[in-house]
């Protein structure tokens, strides 16, 4: 059986030109990347402005599983089926982090025969984006620094440093550091941290960002400290938000590549759905809805992280207006929700399945209380028996909600027909009534309480001492009427990641809570969650290898 990587480097990739004609798109409103890879210029996304927008379909997932649910499989697989059926299709997904690439994930660009290409490119370092934010967040770092160093006009209380300087790989040594050590000459020693730069502020604004002038200003408006009057300090008030644009100008037009089957795919924006909001920018989202009759997005991790953020944080921004969920679910890792090992969950084992179902329960009452249709996407493994297929399809009747056993990891858009034709019978057929979950108006603790119950079906929260000083400063500042993005466990409904299936009897503990004025949210810590992610016991990088030839392997 071939590898992800052996089979994305077969296949017969078409020039992205090509690729882009199909759209509509003339070669010079491309920017190449080499002959596969483009970004798309802004004189596109302005004369694209006023067409009519096709229909938004949202792939998400229950909570993630060590047994795997393969949600970018899925949403891949999903738009090369409707390719098979005569529709027109453009995806918009995230790019990969290099952390969780070397880390414990492995590629990121789909798996099998639902893959995006180039495959090893848009896993490393891509057209670069990423490196941008890297770059753009630390000059705002050393701006202060330096500012601190020359006099600190403005000042700065050293000891109320906010903002936090990132690197796109996981290095638990670096979460907390002392810099400015060696002497007068290397600057005012202080605390600092790292954190990775997918869960950074300049990742979250670069995704939220309509055109270069709405950058420009939530790039000035980032918190970055508070000085000895106890008075807010903004990168404005650093003069950074210029030269972190110009840094940025190129990372904010969105990246065309292909599918193993040549449907269209933008990739543009990579936060973490559990750290962060977890969803691909806005920007490329809405150029594919009017470059498709259907646009397919997905959101980070589970339901309960990513789309939550993907309707409360980003459709409410952007006006986006979803006309179906495609959740993901499998046999496998809903009886490890039932207390299967891993190692075991290839087995038959009904009961356990009926115990584990509960989490997909969850996750479909969840959609549902956004208006929204939901379809489930039976991701097949070979050794899923019938029996197993049939609970889960009973199950979700009782929601009132269709499902879909898909065999795209090894089929391609072949095994996802039935998917794409249940999606379009939705989505061409019912009117969606999407609202989000909350009012801005609510104050900051009522809409964590909101989340908190309705979707991770807390009893309640509570905040330790930190976070009820940091929510006081938060509201005094102005910034109350903002939504939030809760940073929890990807692995429970919880914020115990020991807790599977539908826990209950718990409450949510919050721990911390940040305002990203720029992007436009309150962060909310919650359990032990960490910004800056560690490498397991035995990483993915010790698997990666790269031959005399500047041949790759073993990525994933």
């Amino acid at each position: 059986m071939l590898s992800d990587i052996e089979i994305a480097q077969a296949a017969e990739m078409r020039p992205i030109t090509e690729i882009a004609g199909e759209l509509g798109i003339a070669p010079e409103k491309l920017e190449p990347y080499g002959h596969y890879k483009a970004k798309v210029t802004e004189e596109l996304l302005k004369e694209t402005a006023c067409q009519p927008d096709g229909k938004l379909i949202l792939v998400t997932a229950i909570n993630p599983t060590p047994a795997g649910e393969g949600k970018t499989t899925v949403s891949v697989g999903l738009g090369q089926a409707m390719a098979k059926i005569g529709k027109k299709a453009v995806l918009a997904l995230r790019e990969p982090s290099l952390g969780p690439v070397f880390g414990i994930k492995g590629g990121a660009a789909g798996g099998g025969y639902s893959q995006v290409i180039p495959m090893e490119d848009i896993n490393l370092h891509f057209t670069g984006d990423i490196h941008a934010m890297t770059a753009a967040n630390n000059l705002l770092c050393a701006l202060l620094d330096n500012h601190i160093q020359q006099g600190n006009a403005l000042r700065i209380d050293t000891r109320r440093i906010l903002f936090k300087r990132c690197l796109d790989m996981n290095d638990r040594a670096l979460r907390n550091i002392v810099i400015g050590m060696g002497g007068k000459i290397n600057g005012v020693p202080r605390e600092d941290s790292f954190q990775i730069t997918v869960a950074s502020e300049v990742m979250a604004i670069l995704c939220l960002a309509s055109d270069l002038a709405d950058l420009k200003e939530r790039l000035g408006n980032i918190l970055v400290a508070y000085n000895l009057d106890n008075e807010p300090v903004y990168a404005k008030d650093l003069q950074a938000q210029g030269a972190m644009t110009a840094l940025l100008k190129d990372a904010l037009k969105p990246n065309l590549v292909q599918t193993l089957e040549h449907t269209p795919v933008l990739i543009h924006g990579g936060p973490f759905a559990n750290i962060a909001h977890g969803c691909n920018s806005v920007r490329a989202t809405k150029l594919a809805l009017k470059l498709g009759d259907y646009c397919i997005t997905e959101a980070g991790f589970g339901s309960d992280l990513g789309a939550e953020k993907f309707f409360d944080i980003k459709c409410r921004y952007a006006g986006l207006k979803p006309s179906c969920v495609v959740l993901v679910a499998t046999a496998r890792a809903l009886k490890y929700n039932g207390g299967v090992p891993k190692a075991e969950t290839a087995k038959p084992n009904p009961e356990a399945l009926k115990k584990g179902i509960v989490n997909l329960g969850v996750h479909i009452e969840n959609m549902q209380k956004y208006h929204v249709p939901v379809v489930v996407a039976l991701n097949k493994f070979y050794t899923d028996t019938e029996e197993e297929l049939q609970i889960i399809a009973e199950y979700c009747q009782q929601f009132g909600v269709q499902t879909s056993v898909c065999e795209i990891f090894a089929k391609g858009g072949e095994g996802g027909t039935d998917l794409a034709e249940k999606v379009c019978q939705i989505v061409d057929h019912q009117e969606s009534e999407f609202q989000v979950l909350y009012n801005t108006d609510l104050s900051l603790k009522e809409k964590i309480q909101t989340i908190a119950t309705e979707i991770y079906r807390a009893d309640g929260v509570k905040y330790l001492s930190k976070a009820e000083k940091a929510l006081k400063e938060i509201e005094a500042l102005g910034y109350g009427n903002l939504p939030v993005c809760i940073a929890k466990t990807q692995y429970s409904l919880s914020d115990n990641p020991e807790l599977l299936g539908k826990p209950e009897g718990f409450h949510i503990t919050v721990s911390d809570v940040r305002v990203s004025a720029g992007a436009g949210f309150v962060v909310v810590l919650t359990g032990d969650i960490m910004t800056m992610p560690g490498l397991p016991k035995a990483p993915a990088a010790l698997k990666i290898d790269c031959d005399n030839d500047g041949h790759i392997s073993g990525l994933f």
